[in-house]
């Protein structure tokens, strides 16, 4: 007989039959259905599988299946312990839930707003909120993908507090940049409960953190990854909401160590919701596994994602918060003839690469180094000398005769425009996707009080001018401090400088459209008044990869788009006459295989 047990301590399904069961026809149909659909099954025996149990409530469908052919029942045939009945019952809760959520149940308006003023949250929902919450609320699992500004935080909150009970409690994995808004949201939405998240950090002390019982607690997703067994055995034994802010963190899936701790706690919550501005910054597949800590018990592909989520998400866009619109300049340059001597080489080199990329049947190895080349060509393009004696394939006298050339002719155009700005008492956001690049725009215009921020500068005591809430509070305070230069994948999220900032230029992009759409954001978002002019500018030289990030981050954004019927999301950049700048004839990378095709396809246009 077929045994199914669920063990708590690694969180898995364990499958066994007995020696004798090995000869019936389902042994080797259900081994063959855990191991080819589940990367991390274990063949514990010769007649024992485990499998996370997230991987196994998504497998039910097939294990019906099995279950009818050959006639199991339960009882007969096989049997199930009792932690997995009772997972599996509520499993089936949810998975009806879920088919509630088609016949498109909500919550009604005026009983959620007269509860939530009742049990003190004060903080009064506008329409487009109380309308995402009263979604959200009917569902045991939901997502927000609302635009910056649009009250996220608050819409989570409102949420949690009218579904929980009093002894229930709320974990949230967030990027670290994100702690503060939470403890900030908290209060105001609930000042009478005086409540703040305990931050679970310290590797070895957040035993002791979850020792007493927080109710409210914050984690980063590195964090997570490091204790996910000391997380989930928290959570098996306490009745527990489950958020992600920026769930699209999670988008590698199985893949990458962050996604699988979040993923292997997907059947432990009891209520659960996801995130992002960005759910889907590089194709429909990203929401395969955001869906799928939602509803493990709901299988889902790349083909019908989109149709699976539809249902259980909510979303406020730009037009809805009244922001003025954004007017996007596309700054075409030349290159210097030496630079783009040696550009030409080093194109060759990766166009081998990733072709090597493609048909590599290892793959990932593959892909990494074609990465790293593919950064490389775009810090190239940005700043020629970032790269110095990186450049293994190039030769070393055009190297250095192309450093002789100066900073290359985007860095030149930023700088410039920088001091233009700042000349017509205008403060300006420069983004680059490299530190070096962070650092020594920041040094250039340090008479200009710039600020910079990377991944490496901590956060800390806004009265401390060398942390990231010490600079911000220079740039927004501060009359000399006229710009600073950020790193995205550092800078994009948890920031606001719309109320001084109006004017952001792009030194480089990569393929990574999240970073790229909340970077625009930290200038762009709800506060603005409607008169307020934005300006990006998007500097990139012709003939090169910035022209395929362009066309690639256009057709990211526009799926996004498509999907979540925003077009307040399409950001083509308009070209920028000469005439509007004085001088203008001087002179990360988030790749998908999709983008490494566009790049063998211009590659070979540029060569012929």
């Amino acid at each position: 007989m077929l045994s199914i047990d669920y063990r708590a301590s690694d969180l898995s399904a364990v499958l066994a039959w007995a020696p004798e069961d090995e000869g019936q026809p389902w042994a080797p149909l259900l081994r063959r259905l855990v191991l080819d659909h589940t990367p991390n099954a274990k063949q514990e025996s010769g007649h024992a599988i485990s499998l996370p149990w997230w991987n196994f409530v998504a497998l039910r469908g097939g294990l019906q299946n099995i279950f009818a052919t050959f006639e199991l029942r339960l009882g007969v045939g096989y049997q199930v312990g009792d932690a997995a009945r009772d997972l599996l019952q509520r499993s089936r809760r949810v998975a009806s839930s879920y088919e509630d959520a088609l016949r498109g149940q909500a919550l009604d308006e005026t009983m959620l707003r007269g509860y939530l003023r009742e049990i003190g949250f004060t903080r009064e929902l506008s329409p487009e909120q109380a309308r995402n919450v009263r979604k959200m609320a009917a569902l045991p699992a939901a997502a927000t993908f609302s635009v910056p500004g649009a009250g996220k935080t608050t819409e989570a909150l409102a949420t949690f507090f009218y579904k929980a009970r009093e002894a229930e409690r709320l974990l949230v994995i967030a990027p670290k940049n994100a702690f503060a808004a939470w403890d900030e949201q908290i209060r105001d939405c609930m000042p009478a409960l005086g409540a703040s998240f305990v931050r679970l950090r310290g590797g070895d002390k957040i035993e002791r953190l979850l020792a007493d019982d927080p109710r409210f607690m914050l984690i980063g997703y590195q964090q997570l990854a490091l204790v996910g067994g000391v997380i989930a055995a928290h959570l098996a034994r306490r009745s527990t909401f489950v958020f992600l802010d920026e769930s699209h963190r999670i988008k590698s899936g199985k893949a990458k160590q962050t996604a699988r701790a979040v993923l292997g706690l997907a059947h432990l919550p009891v209520g659960k919701l996801i995130m992002s501005g960005t759910p889907m910054p590089q194709s429909d597949e990203d929401l395969i596994p955001q869906f799928s800590f939602l509803y493990p018990e709901i299988a889902t592909t790349k083909d019908d994602v989109l149709e699976r989520v539809k249902p259980i998400y909510v979303r406020t866009n730009k037009r809805e918060l009244g922001l003025p619109p954004v007017t996007r300049h596309r700054v075409r340059l030349q290159m210097a003839p030496l630079q783009r001597e040696l550009y030409r080489l080093m194109k060759f080199e990766v166009a081998r690469e990733a072709r090597a990329a493609l048909l590599n049947a290892r793959g990932r190895q593959a892909f990494r180094a074609l990465g790293r080349s593919v950064t490389r060509l775009l810090q190239f393009v940005s700043n020629p000398s970032l790269l110095g004696s990186e450049l293994a394939f190039a030769k070393p006298e055009l190297l250095a005769a192309v450093l002789q050339e100066g900073e290359g002719p985007k860095l030149k155009y930023v700088l410039r425009r920088a001091r233009q700005l700042a000349g017509e008492n205008k403060k300006v956001l420069i983004w680059s996707s490299y530190r070096k690049n962070v650092e020594y725009i920041a040094d250039r215009l340090s008479d200009l009080g710039a600020v910079y921020i990377h991944g490496s500068v901590e956060a800390g005591d806004e009265d401390d001018d060398d942390t990231r809430e010490g600079k911000i509070r220079q740039f927004h305070q501060d009359a000399h401090t006229m710009v600073m230069v950020a790193n995205p994948a550092a800078a994009s999220e948890g920031i606001s400088l719309h109320r001084v900032c109006h004017h952001a230029i792009y030194l480089d992009r990569t393929f990574n459209a999240a970073h790229y759409l909340q970077s625009e954001d930290r200038i762009h978002r709800f506060g603005l008044a409607l008169d307020q002019d934005t300006t990006i500018e998007i500097v990139e030289c012709e003939e090169t990869v910035d022209e395929t990030v362009l066309e690639r981050l256009n057709y990211k954004i526009g799926r996004m788009a498509e999907a979540l019927e925003d077009s307040s999301l399409l950001v083509e950049p308009i070209d920028l006459d000469e005439d509007d700048i004085d001088g203008y004839d001087e002179y990360s990378a988030g790749l998908s295989s999709d983008d490494i095709e566009a790049l063998l396809r211009d590659f070979d246009r540029e060569a012929a």
